[in-house]
């Protein structure tokens, strides 16, 4: 279960809609599965399909969460246009088994968030707790 305050909830919903109509992407940082700290990456891509991190941007935002005790516990992209859940090519880019993977969707009316493990190609859906 992954743990997440409300408020970075709604900034993530806050990313995702300034960000249209490309994705957007980020990494969530905290402790014991719960989620203190989010940044805002970069999507090089410019896409509304697919998403690659800055890595310059990404070295930074992993040494930063580093220098404050966090880790990273999942990384986050947008579906601009599709539910929030892994598409294949979220898949297949799934290179970290030990994080989560965090979708938010704008498809339907309200915006939808969804968390997932994956591994070696099986994904696992996984509980949100808003606190």
């Amino acid at each position: 279960m992954l743990q997440i305050p409300q408020q970075i909830i709604n900034d993530l919903f806050d990313h995702a809609k300034t960000g249209l109509p490309e994705e957007v992407c980020g990494y969530l940082a905290g402790t014991n599965s719960q989620v203190v700290k989010h940044f805002r990456l970069t999507n090089i891509d410019h896409s509304n399909e697919h998403f690659s991190f800055d890595p310059k941007e990404q070295f930074q935002v992993v040494r930063e969460a580093r220098k404050l005790g966090l880790e990273i516990l999942a990384n986050y992209h947008s579906h601009p246009e599709t539910p929030a859940r892994p598409s294949q090519e979220d898949i297949r880019l799934a290179f970290d088994p030990n994080i989560s993977y965090v979708i938010v969707s704008l498809a339907a009316k309200l915006p939808d968030v969804k968390s997932f493990r994956i591994r070696g190609g099986e994904v696992e859906k996984e509980e949100i707790q808003i606190i």
